[in-house]
C-alpha cells in the first residue's frame, strides 16, 4: 500500500518535483550513512578538481548535483528549483527542462574543472564541487532571458525577472574576489551562461539542447529491455482514421503552443489573453 502511494505521488508530480524529491533523498540517505556507518561514499560521486581525479571517476560531473554540504544548501537550492520549475514548466515541457536544468550541471562542472586548472591560486580553497546550483542557475536565467520582462512577486514588491537574473549574477561576480567557495560561485556562473545562451537561441529558433535530448533517448534505449517481437495483427482502416485524427489534434496543438509562445517572446507574458493563459498552463500540466 506504501509503496503503491509513493508511485500515485511520484507519477502526479511535475519533473522540478521529481528533480527536488530524488535531491532530499539523496541528502537523507548521505547522512544517515555517515550516522550509521561512520563514514560516507559520497566523495566517489563529488566532481573533484584534478583532472586525473575526474578521469577516475567521470560520471560525477552529474553526480555532484545531487549531493549538498547541509541543510541550508539543500534547503535553498530546492527552494529556488520548486519556483523557477512553476514558471518554466508552464512555458516549455519536461523535457526541455531536462535540457537547461542538466545542460547547466554539466558546464557549470566544466567551468569548475578548467578554472581550478588554469588557475592555480584557487587550487587552496574547493577540494571538489558538490550540489544542483549550477543547474538551479541555469533555469533561473533561462527564463529571465526568455521572458525577461515578465514581472514576478518579491516580497512586497513586482520585479522584472531580468532584474532578478542580473542580481544573482551580480552577487556570484562581486563575492569571487573575496574567496570562500570560489569554485561554486563560478560553477554557477557557467550553469548562467548556459541559461542564457539557450534561452537567446530558442528566441531566435534554434533549440541547442535538441542533441542532448537525442543523447538521452539513446541512453535510454540502451538500457531498455529489448521487447519480444508481437505476431503481425490487421490494423482496420477504422483504426487508422482514429489514430489520424488524434496526430492531427496533437500537431493542432503544438502549432497553437508554438504560437503563444513566440508572442510571449515577442511581446511578454502579461500580452497574452486569459484564454491563451489558461490553454498555456493547462498544456504544461499535460506534458
Amino acid at each position: 500500500m506504501a509503496t503503491g502511494g509513493i508511485r500515485y505521488y511520484m507519477a502526479r508530480m511535475n519533473i522540478a518535483e521529481k528533480l527536488i524529491a530524488i535531491n532530499v533523498l539523496v541528502f537523507i540517505l548521505d547522512g544517515l550513512s555517515v550516522a550509521l556507518l561512520g563514514y560516507s561514499v559520497s566523495q566517489w560521486f563529488h566532481l573533484p578538481k584534478d583532472f586525473m581525479d575526474f578521469f577516475g571517476q567521470p560520471w560525477s560531473l552529474v553526480t555532484y548535483s545531487f549531493f549538498h554540504g547541509g541543510l541550508g544548501h539543500v534547503f535553498w537550492n530546492m527552494l529556488m528549483l520548486y519556483f523557477t520549475g512553476r514558471i518554466f514548466l508552464n512555458l516549455f515541457d519536461g523535457q526541455r527542462f531536462i535540457n537547461v536544468y542538466f545542460l547547466g550541471v554539466i558546464i557549470g562542472g566544466l567551468v569548475f574543472l578548467l578554472s581550478y586548472n588554469v588557475f592555480p591560486t584557487l587550487l587552496n580553497t574547493n577540494t571538489a564541487l558538490i550540489g544542483a546550483s549550477a543547474g538551479v542557475t541555469a533555469v533561473l536565467i533561462f527564463i529571465c532571458a526568455y521572458i525577461p520582462n515578465q514581472e514576478v512577486r518579491v516580497i512586497f514588491f513586482n520585479v522584472k525577472l531580468w532584474y532578478v537574473g542580473a542580481f544573482f549574477v551580480l552577487v556570484d561576480l562581486i563575492q569571487i574576489p573575496y574567496g570562500g567557495n570560489i569554485g561554486g560561485r563560478l560553477a554557477h556562473l557557467g550553469g548562467a551562461f548556459l541559461g542564457y545562451i539557450y534561452a537567446r537561441q530558442l528566441v531566435n529558433g534554434k533549440d541547442i539542447g535538441s542533441g542532448f535530448t537525442k543523447l538521452m533517448d539513446a541512453i535510454a534505449q540502451f538500457f531498455k529491455p529489448k521487447e519480444k517481437k508481437a505476431p503481425l495483427k490487421t490494423v482496420y482502416k477504422k483504426n487508422t482514421q482514429r489514430n489520424s485524427g488524434t496526430d492531427y489534434d496533437k500537431e493542432a496543438r503544438q502549432r497553437k503552443i508554438d504560437t503563444i509562445l513566440d508572442k510571449i517572446s515577442k511581446s511578454g507574458y502579461e500580452s497574452l489573453s486569459k484564454e491563451e493563459k489558461d490553454f498555456l498552463f493547462k498544456a504544461g500540466k499535460e506534458d
